[in-house]
């Protein structure tokens, strides 16, 4: 088992994840950085600005994968 931490990356800064989780493999670990990802997605939808938000996923020897959401429209809101 390895320990997995999920820390959110946006255009405010790093917020890291300071417990982690364990998981036995890398597959894991990146449904729940999926299932992370959707939650913020859920959250942010309503704001007017949304920021791209990033779950970026390391081990303590360190940066394993990054899963990113990037906000982007051409369209104009009404």
């Amino acid at each position: 088992m390895a320990r997995y931490f999920f820390d959110i990356r946006d255009d405010g800064g790093v917020y890291p994840d300071e417990e982690g989780l364990e998981f036995a493999t890398q597959r894991e670990a990146e449904v729940e950085a999926t299932q992370t990802l959707a939650g913020l997605a859920q959250d942010l939808a309503v704001q007017d600005e949304r920021p791209d938000v990033a779950v970026e996923v390391r081990t303590e020897e360190g940066r394993v994968f990054q899963a990113a959401l990037i906000f982007e429209s051409n369209a104009k809101r009404h």
